[in-house]
């Protein structure tokens, strides 16, 4: 089958499935790839491309819509009900309507017991922990072996090939059992962080120095996870085309996975969705506006300070503290703090840590804070209804203006009750919820060891969120991506991050950020984008160098930034905007077409496949 990478169209007899346990089921990063990247697919495969993944109920009744089968989907759903597996067909209900399968998930115990013990006899892989996840993993794998060796038999009648694209070990098993079973279906496998590489990241520094000399079997006993690495190895063996997100994760597939990739898919956006064109600035001011009403909530109890000459700056990501760079962007903070008072540039800082933990609950203070604060919006939008009347009518009389003689005095009892209810005698709190390990969070004791606590004459804040921001928060109300174009700047100095998609989310919002040489996204920038820092994307260099050092250079930088005057941001806004669409999928998902035409020449090769 000759390779046609670069055409508009894909082979004209290949069905192209996507299968991934966050189609229609938002978890982490995977479901912004598979969501943002469906108008590119659909652009090459037309209506040749269908995603698979897993029902689950609470997820597909808000983002999954049943539609009337064409037949072939009608006699593949049919041929599976046969065979005890339901399968549901209809659309995902993002950009593009993508036609979806999802396969139930109904787990029959012995069944699954067969599955495992016949992964161990033929694949060496064991999976008798009794993990759920590893359970739920390997039961899904099996129901999209079936579904794919079924749509394979179906298509074959009308003469079509099928392609399959598996995206991580939780839903990509099905790769090695295919090609034991010599099912003729051209398969593809991206991993977008080796499992085994997080764990170790997660416990030692200096995890890409030490990978060449890692035993990955004693690692992966180590961290009780052999039959995750099991499956992760055997689907990357598998494959006929191995696929990872970056150079720096390619580096851990080679030497945990023991398989260098063929190509490397770098994840984009669909940066349509984000542009707002001559709105930038404006939408940046009103939703900076809603962050001005969470921190007047949260900090003007206390003691007020100009927001006008207030920057905002965030980290978010997962509860990752060292791999997502949370202690590193402290650590600088409590040096910007010592910078911004020494030069007295009038600025204040609030910096926002963004990310997921369990808590009992808001914390009772901030959350009546902020009720509070809204009865004064409410007081004094009356007072102003009622001046607006009173003041016209005098005015049209020709009198004097005394604002003062128009408030009736129950609305000048009602606004001074309002402001004393506001006050606090206490610090504003360094985070917003009561946490159920409040003693041994890392971040929070991080934020006490460097006594980053809030204090009046400290010109650095720190609001520590452990809850991602959607308009469902009393203390928000904003979407994420409010909060973020509401921001001036993303700090995300990762020490270990395959991708990164928080500094690309940041730069489609026309928000400059900062990230690091050993996340993903920061290597593609400093390797692919020489000026990179003139248009507000810093990388901050943490390879093979130690933590004070590269948090010196952190530090430096958010004082660089917090000099830039309003015109100077906003002009770096405007320059972050103009860049954005480099990182859009019609400039990288060519990758994603070169390796499935690679695995297609592969697959033809085995399988004796003959021109299209």
């Amino acid at each position: 089958m000759p390779r046609t990478v670069g055409t508009a169209r894909a082979p004209r007899n290949v069905h192209l499935f996507e299968v991934a346990t966050e189609v229609c089921c938002k978890v982490g990063g995977i479901y912004q790839v598979l969501r943002s990247k469906v108008p590119a697919m659909q652009k090459r495969w037309g209506a040749r491309y269908t995603l698979v993944g897993p029902w689950e109920d609470r997820s597909a009744a808000v983002e999954f819509e049943p539609r009337p089968a064409p037949a072939w989907v009608k006699r593949l759903t049919e041929r599976c009900a046969e065979e005890g597996l339901r399968v549901h067909h209809g659309r995902w209900l993002v950009t593009g309507r993508p036609r979806v399968l999802l396969v139930d998930q109904v787990v029959d115990a012995k069944r699954l017991g067969e599955i495992k013990y016949d992964l161990w006899q033929q694949h060496g892989i064991d999976c008798r922990s009794g993990d759920w996840a590893l359970d739920k993993a390997v039961w899904f794998s099996d129901c999209t072996r079936r579904l794919i060796a079924a749509a394979q038999e179906e298509l074959a009648s009308d003469d079509q090939r099928v392609l399959a694209h598996f995206h991580e070990w939780l839903g990509s098993l099905a790769i090695p059992e295919l090609r034991r079973d010599k099912v003729p279906v051209a398969t593809v496998f991206t991993t977008h962080a080796t499992l085994l590489g997080r764990y170790i990241a997660s416990g030692e520094g200096d995890f890409y120095s030490r990978l060449p000399h890692t035993d990955h079997a004693a690692e992966a006993t180590k961290f009780n996870v052999m039959g995750q690495h099991g499956i992760e190895r055997a689907c990357a063996h598998g494959a006929h085309v191995l696929t990872t997100v970056s150079p720096i994760t390619g580096e851990e597939c080679t030497h945990l996975l023991g398989r260098k990739p063929d190509t490397i898919t770098p994840n984009g956006l669909n940066i349509e969705r984000f542009e707002v064109g001559h709105d930038l600035q404006n939408l940046h001011a009103e939703c900076k506006s809603q962050i001005h009403d969470f921190v007047m909530g949260h900090f003007f109890p206390s003691y007020s300070f100009d927001l006008d000459r207030t920057i905002y700056m965030f980290t978010s990501g997962r509860f990752e503290p060292g791999n997502k760079g949370f202690d590193i962007c402290l650590e600088a903070l409590a040096r910007l703090n010592a910078e911004l008072k020494a030069f007295d540039l009038g600025v204040t800082v609030v910096f926002f840590v963004v990310s997921s933990r369990a808590a009992r609950s808001l914390h009772p203070d901030v959350l009546e804070s902020r009720g509070v604060l809204n009865e004064l919006r409410r007081t004094c939008g009356n007072v102003a209804q009622h001046l607006e009347d009173q003041l016209f009518r005098r005015a049209a009389a020709g009198e004097p203006l005394q604002l003062d003689s128009l408030v009736e005095e129950y609305w000048r009892l009602r606004y001074r009750r309002t402001q004393q209810a506001l006050r606090r005698d206490r610090l504003p709190p360094v985070v917003t919820h009561v946490l159920d390990d409040d003693a041994t969070d890392p971040v929070l004791g991080q934020i006490r060891r460097l006594g980053l606590f809030n204090w009046k004459e400290d010109p650095v804040k720190v609001v520590y969120h452990p809850e991602f921001i959607t308009p469902t928060n009393p203390l928000w109300g904003i979407e994420y991506e409010q909060f973020v174009r509401g921001c001036h700047l993303g700090v995300f100095p990762s020490a270990y991050e395959p991708w990164g998609y928080t500094p690309l989310e940041s730069i489609a919002s026309g928000v400059p950020a900062i990230t690091s040489d050993l996340a993903g996204f920061g290597r593609y920038v400093a390797e692919k984008m020489p000026d990179h820092d003139s248009w507000g994307v810093n990388v901050v260099r943490r390879r093979g160098r130690d933590y004070d050092s590269a948090a010196a250079d952190l530090a430096r930088w958010l004082l660089a930034f917090c000099r830039l005057d309003r015109r100077g941001r906003i002009g770096l806004r405007n320059e972050v905007e103009e860049h954005a669409s480099d990182f859009d999928w019609s400039r990288l998902v060519p990758a994603y077409h070169a390796a499935h035409e690679l695995a297609l020449e592969r697959a033809a090769d085995e399988f004796g496949w003959g021109a299209e």
